[in-house]
């Protein structure tokens, strides 16, 4: 079997079509990206030996739905992704609130990456 470039570990965790336990990254857009997904969905205090990494979305849930939780939110995602992805460019985070469950969200991050000749946008959509 011929050996690529990996990167990191794809985020949804599924399994290898390369015989590899878990699917692996090939690409930059695709690292980062699945570095993101990693950081955002870990809850601070979770890794260990690295208590502020990740976020503290899931407390959220259960707080009031209004600007002042979204706004938390969102600082919350911003503060982190600057701290440990700091060539990651949050452009823009949306949080939509669902209509039929008061305790779910949806949250739309658009960020940019620049590798100082191209840049690139993409976005992650997290459902809580």
């Amino acid at each position: 079997m011929a050996q690529g470039k990996y990167i990191n570990i794809n985020y949804p965790f599924k399994n290898s079509e390369k015989g590899f336990l878990l699917d692996l990254n090939g690409t930059d857009s695709g690292a980062i990206k699945a570095d993101l997904m990693h950081l955002i969905l870990t809850q601070k205090g979770q890794r260990l030996y690295m208590p502020d990494f990740g976020t503290d979305l899931l407390k959220y849930i259960f707080e009031p739905s209004d600007s002042k939780t979204f706004s938390d939110m969102k600082t919350d995602i911003k503060a982190t992704v600057k701290r440990y992805i700091p060539n990651l460019i949050v452009k823009e985070i949306i949080v939509d609130q669902d209509t039929n469950n008061e305790h779910k969200a949806s949250i739309r991050i658009d960020y940019s990456i620049s590798d100082d000749v191209f840049v690139e946008e993409d976005f992650v959509i997290i459902n809580l």
